[in-house]
């Protein structure tokens, strides 16, 4: 018992782990303020330019005997948006953040071994008198 609790551990405790865990505590944070955004900043100017449209009581019913059943395309729709702004925020900060982690401008790294093997055969080539 104790061997299985070492290693969920040993797994728990992995960067990406706890980088994923840290992301979805983001997400779940940036959700309603998207939500918000989408609902009641982005969504009235666009029904507002779609002569006073409201996306959200968008539907195509479905007639039956009984009651007609309503296919609610506008929800999709404000749900597909708020999907998009969110993932280019995301996209955006993830930018951000690699922006922040690449290295400072200096001596470029030096060149692999392979490729330093390839050019001293070139020149030693280079070198040898023709036949």
């Amino acid at each position: 018992m104790l061997k299985v609790l070492n290693e969920f551990k040993d797994f728990a405790m992995r960067g990406n782990v706890i980088d994923l865990a840290v992301g979805v505590i983001i997400g779940a944070a940036f959700a309603p303020i998207v939500a918000t955004l989408v609902e009641n900043i982005i969504m009235p100017p666009i029904g507002y330019l779609l002569a006073g449209v409201d996306f959200s009581s968008l539907a195509i019913n479905i007639p039956t005997p009984t009651d007609p059943v309503p296919i609610k395309y506008g929800l999709f729709l404000n749900a597909l948006i708020k999907f998009m702004i969110t993932a280019f925020a995301i996209f955006l900060l993830i930018k951000a953040i690699n922006t922040m982690k690449r290295p400072a401008p200096g001596e470029p790294p030096a060149p692999p071994p392979t490729e330093q093997y390839l050019k001293e055969i070139r020149d030693l080539l280079a070198k040898r008198p023709i036949a």
